[in-house]
């Protein structure tokens, strides 16, 4: 099927200021999850002491909250809205913006009622909140009203395609809005069992009104969610790679069908995977944490088709610059221009990313590294460096054209600084942190010398190394915030391009590729296969519960 020629039409204002509106809450957000990063980095590393009204794991709550649900989730909401609008003729309709807006208002009551219970104490069980610790059952009416206000975001996205097909009958929907709407439809299947997790467990259990709690069920409940809410960072940095970098470097998208392609395997082989996250967990058959750990190495696959589809852009395109000799394409790159530099930098970070994901996926391999802040450092490369990075290079462009201002040469060198103070705190930060786990130093845990014991002294170094990283991350996170108000309130008025790049020739995309129902069959199907049988075990067979349990 030949692809659909599309609008190139700038972002209309209505849409613009709804976009802008979830950015700036995400970048707030993450202005704090910066501040609270630091401060854990430092006590971690035995540098400072957090005053008597708070403690270590409420600001690691605070971190892990407002990084890894509020900034990412408004910020890719954001993003895709305006991209849509982008690439559908320049505007969100008038039922797309009110499900925006009413998602909008519905995620940020949903973020104060959490945030207040984290600041007075109350909500204090980490991002996980993993059972039997308890927080108050506000932090979960709160974390509901998040994701509910999430999926009317996600219903925004789904109006608007729906009025493009009814408008362009037979035709293959533009790549960006493909690309948002796999990304709504993993996010939306993958979080119904957290929200069933938290309205029928958590805040019952939390008022009182029932005793105990499953916790076995609880928490494969958690991470059906879990491990797919990777991949909704994933998928949104994905599509900045493979329909907007290829613009900025003056290239086409490398293949349609491949793209669309490997979305398609993103949504069917990241949710049925959530064992892999539970390989030390007793109350799971081997068997079963096979076929998740066999289904999380197939995920593999779509992420090396992404590779292969960007650096076959980049070399097609450095080529045709002028390059010659086997890597002279990569001199041809526009090395000086943030909105390439930073995604490509977030790039690299992903090999290694990648690589520590299948160790923390491999049963005997994450036997040794289970529960350390080797899973942490992983994480970090991950959300923080290949994914936050590419955030950050989308942001110097869409916020400039979103406000109808310019990025300035200045503030294209600052971003450039911003990204090397990134990078190089994240590389410091995450190799002391994938160290120190392949030493055994537990994730989760405070500044503590566990008695002066001779391996714990050890750490301490790499601790420091980890605590420095932090400091330099916040001070990069400080420069990306002067920047961004720099190019929303200040910059020259102006024209700054929506980068949006097209095959470079007409290509004929398999129409199977848009059968909704073929892969969402497919995906229940899996889903079924990987958690059916096991969730009923846990309904049937469970021990008698845990009461609420209360640490600090």
């Amino acid at each position: 099927m030949k692809i659909a020629v599309f609008s190139q039409t700038p972002v209309d204002r209505s849409t613009a200021r709804l976009s802008l509106s979830y950015i700036w809450v995400a970048y707030v957000a993450f202005g704090l999850a910066a501040l609270a990063g630091m401060l854990q980095g430092m006590v971690r590393g035995g540098l400072i002491e957090l005053p008597s009204w708070t403690n270590y794991y409420q600001i690691l709550t605070a971190h892990g909250v407002l990084m890894a649900l509020i900034f990412t989730t408004y910020f890719i909401i954001g993003f895709l809205l305006s991209g849509v609008a982008r690439t559908t003729g320049g505007a969100l309709h008038a039922a797309a913006l009110r499900w925006g807006w009413a998602g909008w208002v519905l995620m940020t009551v949903g973020t104060a009622m959490a945030l207040v219970t984290i600041i007075t104490n109350d909500a204090s069980v980490l991002y996980t909140f993993y059972a039997p610790l308890k927080a108050s059952p506000y932090f979960y009416i709160g974390a509901a009203l998040l994701v509910v206000g999430s999926w009317l975001g996600g219903f925004a996205i789904f109006s608007s395609y729906r009025k493009w097909k009814r408008e362009n009958s037979g035709k293959m929907s533009p790549l960006f809005v493909f690309m948002s709407v796999t990304t709504f439809l993993l996010w939306i299947i993958a979080t119904l069992p957290v929200a069933v997790e938290v309205l029928f467990q958590l805040i019952p259990w939390s008022f009182g009104w029932t005793s105990t709690i499953n916790i076995m069920l609880s928490r494969t409940l958690f991470w059906f969610f879990g491990h797919p809410l990777v991949y909704f960072w994933l998928m949104p940095a994905y599509i900045a790679w493979y329909v907007c970098v290829p613009r900025v470097i003056g290239g086409h998208v490398f293949s349609d069908s491949l793209a669309r392609l490997a979305f398609i395997c993103l949504l069917l082989f990241s949710i049925p995977v959530g064992f892999h996250h539970q390989l030390m967990e007793p109350g799971i058959s081997p068997g079963w944490k096979m076929i998740h750990v066999i289904l999380t190495l197939i995920v593999v696959i779509p992420s090396l088709m992404t590779a292969f589809s960007m650096f076959a852009t980049f070399e097609t395109t450095g080529r045709k610059k002028g390059g010659v000799g086997l890597f002279g394409w990569l001199k041809k790159m526009p090395w000086s221009d943030v909105r390439f530099f930073a995604p490509f930098v977030g790039m690299l970070f992903f090999i290694p990313a990648g690589a520590g994901g299948i160790i923390n996926a491999s049963n005997q391999m994450n036997a040794v590294v289970h529960n350390t802040v080797f899973v942490t450092g992983h994480f970090h490369i991950t959300i923080g460096a290949a994914v936050a990075l590419t955030f950050f290079g989308v942001s110097y462009w869409l916020i400039p054209a979103l406000t109808g201002r310019t990025l300035t040469r200045t503030a294209n060198r600052m971003g450039m600084v911003q990204t090397v103070f990134w990078a190089v705190g994240m590389f410091l930060m995450s190799f002391a942190m994938h160290y120190m786990g392949l030493q055994g130093s537990p994730r989760r845990t405070s500044y503590t010398t566990y008695m002066d014991h001779p391996v714990a002294l050890e750490w301490m170094d790499y601790q420091r190394v980890m605590a420095f990283g932090g400091g330099l991350l916040f001070t990069a996170a400080i420069l990306l915030l002067l920047i961004l108000g720099y190019l929303t309130f200040f910059a020259p008025k102006g024209k700054t391009e929506y980068p949006i790049a097209e095959t470079e020739t007409v290509q004929h995309t398999p129409r199977i590729l848009e059968r909704w129902p073929v892969w969402v069959g497919v995906l229940v199907f899996l889903i079924v296969m990987a958690y059916g049988y096991p969730i009923l075990e846990q309904l049937n067979h469970h021990p008698p519960g845990s009461p609420p349990i209360r640490t600090w």
